[in-house]
């Protein structure tokens, strides 16, 4: 094998974020950029010929392309096991579950829900041994090492053979293409009830599935028409596609308009799902119903032992910061420990590892549980196909109930994309300036309980990470939470978020918009987001 030294620069800007490094794909094309990064991860992960390194992607432009480079940086680096899925492609999901099965390390390719193409965006980060995303002390000597780099190592070798399923042995290094999509489906059958959920489809319950033209599409086929027999047509846009089809692969309401129009027609099917890029996300819909993430992973929690792998009961739960409290009530009834940790999937991972949980998720379309290292979209459409199989319900008449029994957190998210990074900065230096002063202050009719920048203190590795959020706390439980997130790649996204729980049986049916205009006021206000961004509206509200 030929290794060539190839002498670089660093790049001022890879600092991975929450779930590693997402830039336009011009930027990962440059000359050096991506061949550097993967050095540095390499270096950071210090993985040897004895190891194993998954790699695959969800199939967005610049896919392939990424892959063979990335092998090639990895043979030159002493690491001669290599397991690749079909074509490049994994669900992030399905590659955590790779690396769980018997490997020491991940590489995926992805930048979750944003779009693809040549103009849109592209991303990378590492994957643990545990198959979690890389905590943070090692995404931060990851950034460190990059910006110290000075040369990067690649082998020559000939093509790779990405869509033959088969081992390969080249120049020493044993690379294994496997389908994606088999162990996948085989362990998601090992967790819930394919009986009982192809019972119901065959009462003549119907669904829809849309994965957006992203990674599900396979994997949905195959197990929702192939193995559980729903109707053919049950997954639409499921084909993998560079760009997506020129969509954007987020599941919500704003971005996956045509399933949301088809679930409030008069003609409905029963049941509606949607997936995104890499296929860590879901949105669950009803007949004429929306499930928030935050009430499905409370309904999740609630109703677990009606699904067989989770049938003995739940250790604990978790969910980000921002997500709404709606799981705590679930977790206080049931007993167990309910955890609050920043948002980023990587943070529930030692939870997990040390099973102190077994669900967890997040307000932006992200559940999961002990079963993989990742949040896991198609996991979370399963789970809810077997709620209703056991109960013999519809998706309204199981929440409604859900609210009669813990009350219901009403709640919204606010996002306003691309926003100029400095006019983002002013928003939040301006919420930062009266944390102090807002406790015991009032506020759209409320009495401010407490105001801060949120820290957590990781009860496994005592580790912590600060700055996490900034959160104005009411006396009632109601919450505003400002922050910036870190998924996206052109200016700042500054996210609100604004939850007030209810528990009187007569309010328990409101417009979200209404339950919380007063608090959305004073979000606005307080923040002055309006005047600082120029924005006079969010680019999503979920």
């Amino acid at each position: 094998m030929k290794i060539v030294t190839v002498p670089t620069s660093p790049f001022a800007d890879q600092r991975p974020g929450t779930s590693g490094l997402r830039k336009k794909t011009s930027v990962f094309m440059q000359p050096h950029y991506l061949e550097n990064f993967v050095q540095a991860l390499l270096d950071v992960a210090e993985l040897t010929a004895h190891d194993t390194l998954v790699i695959g992607g969800d199939g967005r432009y610049f896919n392939r392309e990424a892959i063979d480079r990335i092998v090639r940086i990895a043979a030159a680096n002493d690491i001669t096991h290599i397991v690749i899925g079909r074509g490049g492609l994994l669900s992030t999901p399905a590659a955590s579950h790779l690396i769980r099965s018997g490997a020491n390390g991940g590489v995926i390719l992805s930048a979750s829900h944003n779009p693809g193409g040549p103009d849109a965006d592209f991303g990378i980060k590492y994957n643990a041994a545990n198959g979690g995303p890389a905590p943070e002390s090692f995404t931060n000597a990851a950034a460190a090492r990059a910006a110290a780099l000075t040369s990067y190592r690649i082998a020559e070798l000939p093509p790779i053979d990405l869509d033959t399923i088969g081992t390969q042995v080249v120049d020493g290094v044993r690379i294994d293409v496997v389908d994606p999509v088999t162990e996948y489906a085989t362990l998601m059958e090992s967790l819930f009830d394919f009986d009982a959920i192809r019972a119901l489809f065959a009462t003549g319950f119907r669904m829809r599935f849309d994965a957006m033209h992203a990674i599900t599409g396979p994997y949905a086929i195959e197990i929702l028409e192939h193995r559980l027999g729903a109707a053919k047509g049950t997954v639409i846009n499921g084909v993998p596609l560079t760009d997506f089809g020129g969509g954007h692969p987020d599941p919500n309401l704003t971005y996956a308009h045509d399933l949301v129009e088809e679930l409030f027609d008069d003609h409905a099917p029963d049941f509606g799902a949607a997936s995104d890029g890499d296929g860590d996300r879901n949105m669950i819909l009803g007949k004429r119903f929306f499930v928030t993430p935050s009430d499905s992973l409370a309904l999740l929690a609630a109703n677990a032992t009606l699904v067989p792998g989770y049938a003995k009961g739940l250790a604990g739960v978790a969910r980000s910061m921002p997500t709404s409290r709606a799981v705590d009530a679930v977790a206080e009834s049931l007993g167990i420990e309910c955890y609050e940790t920043p948002t980023g999937w990587k943070f529930f991972g030692n939870l997990l590892d040390a099973n102190k949980i077994t669900l967890c998720g997040e307000e932006s379309f992200g559940t999961g549980s002990n079963h993989v290292r990742e949040k896991d979209g198609v996991w979370a459409v399963l789970f809810w196909l077997n709620i209703v199989a056991a109960r013999k319900q519809s998706v309204e008449e199981i929440v409604r109930e859900h609210w009669a029994k813990f009350g219901r957190n009403y709640y919204t998210r606010y996002d306003y994309e691309a926003v100029p990074t400095d006019a983002a900065q002013k928003v939040m230096a301006r919420v930062t300036s009266q944390l102090s002063t807002l406790p015991g202050e009032t506020l759209a009719g409320r009495a401010v309980a407490a105001a801060d920048d949120f820290s957590y203190h990781d009860p496994i590795d005592g580790s912590t990470s600060a700055h996490q959020g900034l959160r104005i706390l009411f006396a009632d439980g109601a919450r505003i939470v400002f922050r910036l997130s870190g998924t996206g790649t052109e200016g700042a996204t500054i996210r609100v978020y604004i939850e007030s729980r209810e528990t009187d049986h007569a309010r328990l049916d409101m417009p979200v918009a209404d339950a919380l205009h007063d608090l959305i006021v004073a979000a606005l206000s307080v923040s002055d987001l309006i005047a600082l961004t120029g924005r006079t509206a969010p680019t999503v509200i979920t």
